[in-house]
């Protein structure tokens, strides 16, 4: 029970910082994307980077941490669901470019962010 009390505790707290970072970045940029979602995943991809480098590199073995911070905050703060609905949408409007875009760089981007976090947590 305590590990689904961490991950619903993180996973709470990722949604909520999710609808935050989706609100700061509608505020400032204006243009036809899906910006707030795509920022939100590739923010996550590179916390979930630095999250598990700190666990290995500082010999962190109590998956408390890991349950609370990767699996619910993390798993909270990205959504795919929300990207692979965005890009239906962008698809169904015809905008077959900006569709393939945002998948491309997504996944590149994703990765590269989440192998930034491992190398910026592991110094």
């Amino acid at each position: 029970m305590r590990i689904i009390l961490l991950i619903a505790l993180g996973g709470g707290l990722g949604s909520v910082f999710r609808y935050l970072t989706a609100q700061f970045v509608n505020k400032h940029v204006q243009l036809y994307f899906p910006y707030a979602t795509f920022t939100a995943n590739i923010l996550g991809c590179f916390l979930i980077g630095l999250f598990l480098g700190y666990l290995e590199k500082n010999h962190i073995t109590n998956p408390d941490l890991k349950f609370f911070l990767v699996t619910g905050f993390c798993g909270g703060y990205t959504t795919f669901s929300t990207f692979s609905n965005e890009n239906v949408q962008l698809l169904q409007a015809n905008q077959i470019g900006t569709a393939f875009l945002y998948i491309g760089l997504s996944v590149i981007l994703g990765l590269a962010a989440t192998y930034a976090g491992l190398m910026v947590s592991k110094g």
